[in-house]
């Protein structure tokens, strides 16, 4: 399940997808914009800002913004910077695999092989859409001139 930390990645990421290239916008805003509480989204900014999806600067020109197109940061890529690995069990992860305590063949093993295609759906769907595909989900609801910051 997705949790809220990421959900609200995301959310963030929408928004500031949104604005102009080069723009940036204030925390305390897009906390405002999404109902979301500042404090949590100033630790979930500063994670996507170390995993290089985000930028900042300070001062009253300040706030932040994407580093990089919204076209070349794919949605799988924020929820692992926010939530880790995809695979709902350890031992069907792709980058972080650690075998069961309780499983003698991983190669056989029912739970495990499910878990694998239901890691390679959340994968197929997640790191082939585009933060710039979500954000124009369901259209422009929010008028452009409101991201002109």
């Amino acid at each position: 399940m997705l949790t809220k930390k990421a959900k609200y990645g995301l959310k963030a990421m929408v928004d500031l997808a949104r604005l102009q290239p080069g723009k940036s916008t204030f925390v305390a805003e897009v906390a405002e914009r999404n109902a979301i509480p500042k404090k949590f989204l100033d630790a979930i900014l500063g994670e996507l800002r170390n995993a290089g999806m985000l930028s900042s600067k300070k001062g009253k020109a300040g706030g932040y913004m994407l580093s990089k197109s919204p076209d070349d940061i794919t949605v799988g890529a924020i929820v692992r910077a926010l939530d880790g690995p995809l695979a709902p069990i350890a031992c069907a992860s792709r980058s972080a695999y650690v075998p069961c305590d309780d499983c003698e063949d991983v190669r056989s093993c029912q739970v495990r092989l499910m878990m694998l295609e239901v890691r390679n759906a959340i994968s197929t769907v997640l790191d082939h859409r585009t933060l710039a595909e979500m954000r124009d989900l369901g259209g422009l609801a929010l008028l452009e001139a409101d991201y002109q910051i």
